[in-house]
């Protein structure tokens, strides 16, 4: 999408080298702990896409029902390129759900309906992190010193953290209103008429905006507050239901 000429085959090597570079980085605990986020990648892109998919569906596009995507299974969503990016770069995708407006009821704009689709991924991350979030907290009450002091308790702990650090992670960054992100369709239907026609006219340039402030940085130096801050509100949230 940004002009690139490799093909499917040539991404897959540039992610092997990648990977292999990365693991001889890591270290014994380095890896460990990226084995243990992997159910943390794997649940997060697998509601996200779900999200979308089910939101399409709601409005009355049967699309994502044929193409086997109003599901939970991982295999159905999950892009073994995007999941790579996730874990390594910290950049990553699943499947894209594939909608047809034309199919939306019509007591909406597609623009509307397609800013519902497009939040209803990053909801459904942050109703994954606010569940585990209370999973957490249980664990931490209920769960007893002994079970929580065991290895099985510390890789237990390690897995729900995750979840709940991934998925905020992920639905805050999918808030970027840049394409190719959520963001981009979510906020167009409340910009003014002209500001709208002049961001859909130079989408191809924010496509490359996107890239170079993650290349460079800048995204994660202006998300990770937005993400600290709500991973506080809800852990706060599940802390105070359990009273800890």
């Amino acid at each position: 999408m940004f002009g690139f000429n490799f093909d499917r085959k040539t991404l897959y090597i540039i992610i092997g080298i990648l990977v292999v570079m990365s693991l001889s980085s890591y270290g014994t605990d380095g890896i460990f702990n990226l084995i243990l986020s992997i159910p943390a990648v794997l649940l997060a892109i697998t509601v996200h896409e779900f999200g979308h998919a089910f939101a399409a569906y709601k409005l009355g596009d049967d699309t994502p029902l044929r193409q086997g995507r109003l599901t939970l299974n991982p295999m159905d969503h999950v892009d073994p390129l995007g999941i790579a990016m996730l874990l390594f770069a910290h950049i990553g995708w699943g499947k894209p759900v594939q909608v047809n407006p034309r199919n939306y009821n019509r007591n909406i704009t597609v623009e509307k309906a397609d800013a519902i689709v497009s939040f209803a991924g990053p909801l459904m991350n942050f109703i994954t992190a606010t569940i585990f979030a209370l999973i957490y907290c249980a664990l931490i009450k209920f769960a007893g010193i002994t079970f929580l002091a065991s290895n099985i308790g510390y890789i237990v702990i390690a897995i729900v953290a995750s979840i709940v650090t991934l998925n905020i992670g992920l639905g805050v960054f999918n808030m970027i209103p840049l394409p190719p992100l959520d963001g981009s369709k979510i906020f167009l239907p409340v910009l003014p008429r002209n500001a709208k026609y002049w961001f859909i006219q130079h989408e191809h340039t924010f496509y490359i905006v996107f890239l170079i402030i993650w290349i460079t940085g800048v995204a994660g130096s202006i998300i990770s507050p937005i993400i600290s801050q709500i991973t506080q509100w809800i852990l706060g949230f599940a802390m105070t239901i359990f009273g800890l």
